[in-house]
């Protein structure tokens, strides 16, 4: 054992988590945002909540990420934190299956198909596969499953790498001394916890424990304690993930922490006993990798079945240790870069966010409009921090659809990402305009005058063709419904008509002496604020109708609807000038 083979077993250990964390990214991909819809169904069960924990965790190869993840669901408000606990015991069995895949490297056998099964033999077909798949292959969903190949392989040379590293080690005399030390069940434990703690992943520090084993000197008394102290060590990740995040999103890290402590005890304190009572033989005999995965699945089994019908009890205990607040806490919509683990469920909620600018820049219109003569200073107040916050989501969206670019999403959550980022900024503008119309609402109050009569009945119906547009942008982005979205662009022609013959018939009512000009520079800021509305629900439904070819070009766009579908927009044109006429 010399220094070459220190740094073999770290760069083993290197091309391990790499090679996880390519898989992982791969498989969720491949999920194509099934996760988040999925997770919401079942968290309400508890049993399936831990079936579904279990799922998923295989699905990414890492329970340190699920728990990552569900701190974020929490902390973003996606999640009640209850919700969790049967997902994060599900995890601990999920991430059992890697020392299962692992265990398969002892198999000695000539034959040809049974020496296939060996993950260092058949992984090279998977990365020879996985190569081609990602070279040849245009569709995005046959490059995912290249990727997950491709991981896989590469995390099989990196734990191929330990082995052979770790295979001199039965042959110094200092390492036989180092495992006597683990006798002793306490310092196994905290020596699997703080050294998986420090690796931050699980399933690496079982895969080290079962390349260790193949060295030799690895018994029984010493890999059992070990191992259930590799479950403690896993929760470093959620601690540190939980720090600087809301009460409700701690509680999770908590309850995973409280959980692998308690089911350590549960097995820990018999198994103690018990040998101390009757001198279990197999104690002392030598593990195999494959008796580590066995050991493993049994661990996280019986834990999780004993502690899943007192989930409501370890729920309280988080509670106590983590109280709540006097006063209640203040909500605020977050983006939080722990979901990008899992970048669907980041797109999922970056949708959802979207959602909620359109739906605030519709009701900061509409209460907008409606001051038009009967001007409110608290409604005042109010457009303006539904303002201030759609200038705030904005920021916020357009700086996490940067980082979701940066680490790769599906082809269906690439386009919600593109409609995303094609629209924020519109919204967030249909904001302003309520500002400016309010602006118009204020001065006519503080000049204590108002439009004619005439003019209100013209604005009445203009409002109306507004508030219409709004509401049709509103449904065609939310629920990405083309022919909804296609109605928008006549609309907007129609608002546009409106708002030239309201000018054209103010200037007359000028003439006769009817209207007043200072009166016509109110009229003025709001017919503009008005004809932007509309342009900005015109470019959002573009957008929509966009996002799905690939494709954005407004131009073209707003060419060929008016050049190849001239028939529809002439006929869908015709009946709303009759639906809004003056």
């Amino acid at each position: 054992m010399n220094i070459f083979s220190v740094i073999t077993l770290l760069g083993g250990l290197a091309f391990f988590l790499y090679g996880m964390n390519v898989m992982s990214d791969g498989l969720e991909k491949s999920a194509n945002g099934k996760l988040d819809k999925s997770l919401k169904k079942v968290t309400h069960n508890r049993f399936l909540a831990m079936l579904f924990g279990a799922a998923m965790t295989i699905a990414v190869q890492s329970s340190s990420a699920v728990t990552v993840m569900l701190v974020g669901l929490v902390n973003a408000g996606i999640l009640e934190f209850g919700q969790t606990i049967g997902v994060l015991m599900g995890s601990n069995i999920g991430t059992t299956l890697t020392a299962w895949i692992l265990s398969l490297a002892g198999i000695e056998s000539d034959v040809f198909w049974i020496q296939l099964l060996k993950p260092a033999n058949f992984s090279l077909v998977f990365a020879l596969i996985g190569i081609i798949l990602m070279m040849v292959s245009k569709k995005q969903k046959h490059k995912n499953i290249g990727n997950i190949l491709i991981g896989f392989a590469v995390l099989m040379f990196g734990m191929k790498l330990m082995s052979e590293a770790m295979e001199p080690l039965s042959e110094m005399p200092e390492f036989a001394n180092l495992l006597t030390a683990f006798k002793n069940p306490i310092l196994a434990v905290a020596f699997g916890a703080i050294f998986t703690g420090i690796i931050q992943s699980s399933a690496a520090s079982v895969a080290i424990l079962q390349a260790l084993s193949m060295a030799g000197g690895v018994t029984y008394g010493m890999a059992i304690p070990i191992i259930m102290g590799q479950n403690i060590g896993t929760c470093v990740t959620a601690l540190l993930s939980s720090i600087g995040v809301s009460r409700n999103a701690k509680k999770v890290a908590v309850v995973h922490l409280s959980f692998n402590i308690f089911g350590t005890l549960i097995c820990l304190i018999p198994f103690c006993i018990g040998d101390m009572i009757f001198q279990w033989a197999f104690v002392d005999m030598e593990i195999t990798p494959f008796m580590i995965a066995i050991v493993h699945s049994i661990f996280n089994v019986v834990t999780t079945m004993l502690l899943l019908p007192f989930a409501k009890q370890l729920e309280k205990l988080a509670n106590k240790i983590i109280p709540e607040l006097d006063q209640e806490e203040i909500q605020t919509i977050k983006l939080d870069d722990r979901i990008l683990t899992v970048p669907a469920l980041a797109v999922t909620k970056s949708f959802d966010l979207t959602v909620e600018m359109c739906k605030v820049s519709k009701k900061a219109l509409s209460k907008a409009v409606d001051m038009i003569g009967s001007y409110n200073e608290k409604t005042e107040t109010e457009i303006a921090d539904m303002e201030t916050r759609l200038d705030k989501l904005e920021d916020q969206l357009g700086t996490y659809m940067m980082k979701i670019s940066k680490i790769g999403v599906s082809e269906e959550d690439s386009k919600k990402v593109a409609k995303i980022l094609h629209t924020i900024d519109d919204f967030e503008r249909i904001g302003d305009h309520a500002v400016n119309v309010v602006a118009v609402a204020k001065e006519i109050h503080d000049k204590k005058t108002n439009f004619s009569e005439n003019a209100q009945k013209e604005l009445a119906v203009l409002a109306e063709a507004v508030s219409e547009i709004l509401e049709l942008t509103s449904e065609a982005f939310r629920t990405s419904n083309l022919e909804l979205a296609a109605t928008v662009e006549p609309l907007d022609k129609v608002i546009s008509n409106l708002i030239l013959e309201v000018k054209s018939n103010h200037i007359k009512r000028l003439q006769k002496g009817t209207c007043t000009i200072e009166l016509g520079f109110a009229l003025n800021d709001l017919l503009n604020s008005y004809q932007r509305v509309s342009d900005h629900c015109s470019n959002i439904a573009v957008a929509v109708i966009e996002a799905q070819h690939g494709t954005f070009d407004t131009h073209e766009y707003l060419h060929d609807i008016k050049e190849l579908h001239k028939e529809e927009y002439i006929g869908k044109f015709k009946e709303l000038s009759q639906k809004f006429s003056l």
